[in-house]
């Protein structure tokens, strides 16, 4: 009878770890490295300023499509609601036409694992008040 009852504990904690590992957060990077593959974004990016697309201070935690004083997002990622982490911005960088289809965003993705572990550890220095990411005024 108990193991009956330790069954269905045991499925759910099989469950779980099958969960934990395959949505693993992606291995942690380099930002010096990640600095040198932002290279790449500056043509439309800025960490500090809206260009032809949306700056990149402030990015993590910021929901998609919400970049103070940018109103160039496509509709597609204004409705996506996707919320910016090192999982979400893996996934969005590796194919961001898959990702988010009918973005604006033209750009293939960096489908180098560990050249986006290291552009995503960049992104995620680049806070207000950080010497890329001057607080307003500075």
């Amino acid at each position: 009878m108990r193991a009956l009852r330790a069954a269905p504990a045991l499925a759910g904690a099989a469950i779980l770890v099958a969960c934990v590992v395959s949505f693993a957060a992606p291995p942690a990077g380099d930002p010096a490295a990640g600095e040198q593959v932002y290279a790449r974004c500056l043509a439309c990016h800025s960490p500090d300023r809206n260009r032809t697309g949306p700056k990149h201070c402030g990015l993590f935690g910021r929901v998609s499509g919400t970049a103070p004083g940018y109103d160039g997002y496509s509709e597609a990622m204004r409705d996506a609601a996707i919320t910016w982490n090192a999982k979400t911005l893996d996934r969005f960088l590796a194919a961001p036409l898959s990702a988010v289809p009918g973005t604006s965003m033209g750009f293939a993705g960096v489908p180098d694992e560990e050249e986006r572990a290291d552009l995503i550890a960049y992104l995620a220095t680049l806070v207000p008040g950080s010497e890329a990411c001057p607080a307003e005024g500075d």
